[in-house]
This record gives C-alpha cells, sequence and structure tokens, in this order.
C-alpha cells in the first residue's frame, strides 16, 4: 500500500493528519526540514507515546521542550545527517547508473534548468532534484 501524502503545510498538515487518523495521531513522524514550522508540525501530529524523529541539524528554532515533549509524553529523537561524507563514495555509482537514487530524488534537472527544480519543490512537485552537469 503506497503512503499516504498530504501537500498542506502548518496548522493545515496537522488537521489533515489529524483527520486522517481519527483525531490521534501519528505514532511516529521525521522531520527532515530543518525549520521551526515542520518540528512544529512534526510534535503537533504526533500520538502520546510516540516519537519524532529529527534528521539533521536544526536551524534558528525556539522549541518548548516540557510543552511539547514531557507533558505530551513525545520523545524526540535526533542526530546529523553528514550527507557529504557519503557523497564522495557514491556519487560515481550514481551517475554511472549503478544505485538508481529514485527514491531519494524524485527530479531531475541541469544547471541550465535549475530554476525549475526549485520551482518543483516549491509547488510540492518534487521533493529532492539531482542536478546533472551537462544535457539531461
Amino acid at each position: 500500500m503506497p503512503p499516504d501524502i498530504i501537500a498542506e503545510r502548518g496548522d493545515a498538515a496537522v488537521d489533515a493528519i489529524k483527520g486522517m487518523t481519527g483525531g490521534i495521531g501519528v505514532d511516529a513522524a521525521l522531520e527532515c526540514v530543518g525549520t521551526g514550522q515542520s518540528l512544529s508540525t512534526a510534535m503537533a501530529i504526533a500520538r502520546p507515546g510516540s516519537v519524532v524523529g529529527v534528521v539533521g541539524v536544526p536551524h534558528d528554532i525556539d522549541f518548548p521542550v516540557m510543552e511539547r515533549v514531557v507533558f505530551r509524553n513525545v520523545g524526540l529523537r535526533g542526530g546529523v545527517a553528514p550527507a557529504r561524507a557519503y557523497i564522495p563514495d557514491l556519487l560515481d555509482d550514481v551517475l554511472d547508473g549503478r544505485i538508481q537514487p529514485g527514491r531519494v530524488f524524485d527530479f531531475e534537472t541541469d544547471l541550465d534548468h535549475i530554476a525549475e527544480g526549485y520551482a518543483a519543490r516549491d509547488e510540492r512537485r518534487a521533493i529532492k532534484s539531482l542536478v546533472r552537469l551537462g544535457t539531461v
């Protein structure tokens, strides 16, 4: 069964998820954006007793731990995502076709059309773009 995907953000996303889960919330959520809004959304959709994972290093976040973690009984875990450490070993495999990055990259472009990659992300048509040097 494919995952449920919603396009909403912020309070609208929380309402959509709560509607899908009978008002209970999810068993686990991943925050992979690094903004205050994305962390707030992840915490708000998490049911009591669940866990929110933070991938990467959030920036400029004011986070009330007692209110959102302790009093709601929601676990919070996190760690850095050192992608730059993996790139040298994996890049040639991706570019030569030995690894299919489709589960990570869902949009492909070149430097001349990089603005389209940003537009696709902004319009929620893509999550992560692969930018190839040369033509696509």
